[in-house]
């Protein structure tokens, strides 16, 4: 009975050290701008953010992004993105198609993000800088 009650005990600091690990990478992570996913931390990317959040720019429910191993559960509907710098090489020309991308496609399923304010001038410009470095 001792060693199992000295076994749950060290599985028990255990696990409370690893909680306390966690809420002090968070705290840091709140701190110096870097994002805590899971108990990984990495680099805050706004744009990468943006684009990856549903509320927001919600890019991976259209478009694949092969490059970035977390862009899970990716769509089909819009191209992917890669080789952007090859595709457009103006960056100016790819923020264009973000804030209105019907001026370009009419017929195009993609919301025109800055032309209805789904995402403001900063956010279009962070999102700009992350996808054209794909």
């Amino acid at each position: 009975m001792l060693k199992c009650t000295s076994l749950i005990l060290a599985m028990g600091l255990a696990l409370s050290a690893a909680g306390a690990a966690h809420a002090d990478a968070a705290a840091a992570a709140s701190k110096t701008g870097v994002k805590d996913s899971g108990c990984l931390l990495e680099k805050n990317m706004p744009g990468k953010l943006i684009a990856f959040d549903r509320s927001k720019g919600n890019c991976l429910a259209c478009h694949a992004m092969p490059s970035q191993p977390d862009a899970v559960a990716a769509g089909t509907i819009g191209p992917a993105l890669i080789n952007m710098k090859l595709r457009y090489p103006d960056k100016a020309v790819l923020r264009e198609h973000i804030y209105d991308e019907m001026r370009f496609n009419p017929s195009t399923a993609m919301p025109p993000f800055g032309l209805n304010k789904i995402l403001t001038p900063h956010e279009i410009d962070e999102v700009t800088d992350f996808i054209y470095g794909l």
